[in-house]
This record gives C-alpha cells, structure tokens and sequence, in this order.
C-alpha cells in the first residue's frame, strides 16, 4: 500500500505527467480520483467514510451560506458536528470508552462485560474530519463562504498529498489554489517541490527509521535496561517523533508544490524553542492554531482572568492528547503540556522576540530546558501503558545500572545533530529551503548525503509514519 512503501513514488510521477499534460484543463478531477485512488489503496471500504464527511459538509455549508434564521443554522452546524465528531467517535474512541468504563465498574467491584469490537481505524480520520468542522464552523461564522463547486471542495477534503497526516488546511487557504489555473510548472517549482520531498525522505527514512530500534528497545526493555540506554531512548523518540512527522509534512509540501499548491509549513523547528509557549506555536502548527480557534477561544481564552484561563489551557490540552490517540496515556501528555503552559504564562516575562527569530547562543539553555521537559512528556506519548512509562521513569530516576549501546549513543549523537542543523539553517536563516541558495558543489554534496543516507537506512525494516495511526 501507499502509505508504507516508495509506491508513493511511482503514484506521484504518474500523477503528474497527467497533471501537466494531456488532463491539464482537467486538473481538479484528475487530482480528485488520484485522491480517491490513493486512499482507497489503503481500504477502499473507507471511501464511504470520506463521502460521507465530505457530502454532510458541503450541503450544510451551501445551507449556512442561505439561511439567516439563528436557530436553524444552530441546527445544521449540529448535523456536521454529529456525524463528523460521530464517526469519529465511534471508530476510534468505542472500545477505549468501553474497555475504560469496564475497568472504572471493576474497580468498585461491578464485573461488566462490555460489547467487543473489532474496530479498523481509518488511517488519517482525525486530520480530514478536524480539516472538514474547521470549514463548516468558519461558514457559520460567517468567516467563510460555502464552496459551490462540489468536486473542489471533495478535492479541499481529499487532497492526497495531506489526506492522511495533515498539516489540516483551511478553506480559505487552500480552495482558492484548487480553484485557480494551474499555469506551468517552472523550474523553480519543481526544485523546491523535489528538494522538500528529499528533504522529508531524510528525515523520515535516516533519522526517524534510524532511531526507531533504539526506541523500541528502551520502551519494550523499562523493566531491565540500563538508565543510559533508557534515557538514549527518550531522547531518540524526541528525534524519532521529530523527523518522522516533519518528514511527511515536508513530503507532503513538496508533493503539493509539484501539483501548483502550496500547503501550509507545519512545524518551525520546534526543538529551538526558547519556551513551552513558542514550542506549541512551532510544532503541529496547523493542530495548535485548529485547538486555539475552535475550542481555546470559544471556552474564553485568556479573557476570563487567570483561573478560567489556566482551565481552558488545561481542557484544551485534555483533548488535544486525547485527538492523538485512545488511550489515557495520551491524555497524561495533554495534561503535562497544559500544566507546562499554564506556569509559563504565569511565570513569563513580556517579550518582543517571536517564537521564530533567529537562534542565539543566549537561546541556548532556555532551549535546552524546554526540551528536557518536552522529552519527558514524550515517554507518556510513546509508551504502552502507564505502568511501562513509570517503570521507564523508575529507571532513569534510580540510575539503574546495565550495559551502555555505544552504537545507540553515537547514532543519536550523529542524527540528532544533523536535525538541529537543518533546523538552525532553516531558523537563522528564514527559509525552509536555503539550501537552494547554496553554492553548486556545497548543494550537491548536501544532496548526495541525504541521498545516501536513505538508501543506506532504507534497507531496515520499513517502519510505518508515526501520525497514520491517529
């Protein structure tokens, strides 16, 4: 299937010699069926899943757009939110509301047997339901208006490039693209198109897939292995989470790029964050500013004073770990991160300097700091079970004694300076793709690097992207 092989790359070419040739006036419904076909590669029994988020918004939209009546519009912005949030629900959090309400019974001593399910999660739910409300709720608002034309907005739905990992575009964003004439694809297009999808392969394949046994090994040994080991893990998952996720967000750019769009940047190196605050403003960008304007703000923001800010901080990181995944250790890493953000508002000092400006050595351990506590969120995020991520801790804190994988440390040491590199050119740097700026020969020998490191950690065991299962 697509999304766990180089078939992709096959797709892609064939896309788009399509695109830019004989189907080239066509090109919303060629992207349309590619996006389909892309999909449904994975099962094509979840294309009625699509449909259907995809039907229910475009005929609530187009009815919000012509009625004025409050109370009806109430109700077909409830239509959207219940099939979407309904479908939702029921293929990814049913057995986990289940099996956790069995266990609440069992622990007052009330045996249950709950219904049990063999429940698929359709790969990429999470991004095109949250990509699908932000539309219906902007329409509402009248921040938007309805798209008429409906293969474009089931194209704005569907666009394979992002379908199934993000970054969660909006209408207002991305329809006008879709929408406007293709042109031609310059030269310029198509190097920083290819140029970002290397770039993401690298990131993916060489450090994310590079760290992931090492990662396996610390989480799968938390009872045994030695605190060295168990903290190389940690860190390792920090790269492994990094590269992975910003790899496919790259990939996906780059895909775009090559079709004439232009998607959004998700992450902005998140990892040289002077604080917690910029941290959220520079990593899943696209869920970050989606959990800002469509549940911070509408529970009251920052406008109720400091309490009611510090609950809405709190909610709104609940259920942003919660949106990652059925399990209550997603939940704990909400919490931790909602905890993280309400003491720095309470602790931070006004600032000019935004969460991007370019990177200083008085930066330094700020970033440093920032990362420890990120990090330590991370073992929640990655581990099984609380009890794998206490026994994980357990070992770290007592210092627990075992051999030390020297490989494991100067691999870490080698890709986790190669990530902070490309992010540090990126931030000093404004641009996401300076590279192509840099003299031939250092341009070529950056490429033949990334391209090397592929093939040569390409030949493991592939390892699914991170963010599919959510």
């Amino acid at each position: 299937m697509f999304f766990n092989s180089f078939e992709f790359f096959l797709f892609l070419p064939l896309v788009l010699v399509l695109y830019w040739t004989v189907l080239h006036r066509q090109r919303v419904w060629l992207l349309l069926v590619a996006s389909y076909v892309f999909y449904g590669a994975w099962d094509w029994r979840f294309l009625g899943l699509l449909a259907l988020s995809t039907l229910t918004d475009y005929a609530v939209g187009r009815f919000l757009e012509t009625e004025d009546a409050d109370r009806r519009r109430r109700m077909a912005l409830a239509v959207s939110l219940s099939v979407n949030l309904g479908v939702l629900a029921f293929f990814k959090y049913f057995n986990f509301f289940v099996d956790s309400a069995v266990s609440l019974f069992g622990d007052v001593g009330v045996n249950i047997d709950g219904p049990a399910l063999r429940i698929i999660l359709p790969v990429g739910i999470s991004f095109y339901t949250f990509q699908t409300l932000a539309y219906t709720i902007d329409v509402y608002r009248r921040k938007a208006t309805a798209e008429h034309h409906f293969p474009t907005f089931a194209l704005y739905v569907a666009f394979f490039p992002q379908l199934v990992a993000g970054p969660i575009e909006r209408a207002q964003r991305l329809i006008p693209q879709l929408k406007a004439p293709a042109g031609t694809l310059t030269y310029q297009r198509f190097r920083t198109g290819v140029f970002l999808i290397l770039l993401g392969l690298f990131k993916k394949v060489a450090i994310a897939d590079g760290l992931a046994p090492y990662v396996d090994h610390a989480f799968s040994g938390s009872t045994e292995a030695g605190w060295v080991d168990l903290l190389v893990g940690v860190y390792a998952f920090a790269f492994q989470i990094y590269g992975d996720f910003s790899g496919y967000t790259d990939i996906a750019r780059g895909a775009a790029a090559l079709l004439g769009v232009d998607l959004m940047i998700n992450f902005n190196q998140p990892y040289l964050s002077r604080n917690i605050t910029n941290f959220w403003r520079t990593w899943h960008i696209s869920l970050s500013t989606w959990l800002r304007d469509y549940l911070y703000i509408p529970l009251g923001g920052n406008r109720g004073g400091s309490l009611l800010t510090y609950r809405n901080l709190m909610i709104t990181m609940l259920l942003g770990g919660l949106w990652h995944g059925a399990a209550w250790t997603f939940v704990a890493w909400g919490a931790l991160h909602g905890i993280y953000l309400a003491v720095h508002r309470r602790m931070r000092s006004r600032s000019p300097r935004a969460a991007t400006d370019p990177f200083t050595f008085r930066d330094l351990i700020p970033a440093l700091v920032t990362f420890q506590l990120v990090s330590l969120a991370w073992i929640f995020f990655r581990a099984d079970s609380f009890t794998q991520a206490f026994e994980l801790l357990g070992g770290l804190a007592s210092l627990r004694a075992g051999a030390v994988n020297v490989d494991a440390v100067i691999l870490l040491v080698i890709l986790g300076i190669a990530s902070i590199a490309i992010d540090l050119t990126q931030r000093n740097r404004l641009s996401h793709t300076y590279i192509l700026n840099w003299p031939a020969p250092a341009r070529g020998l950056a490429y033949a690097t990334m391209l090397l490191s592929v093939f040569i950690f390409a030949g493991e065991q592939p390892v699914p992207f991170i963010y599919f299962q959510f």
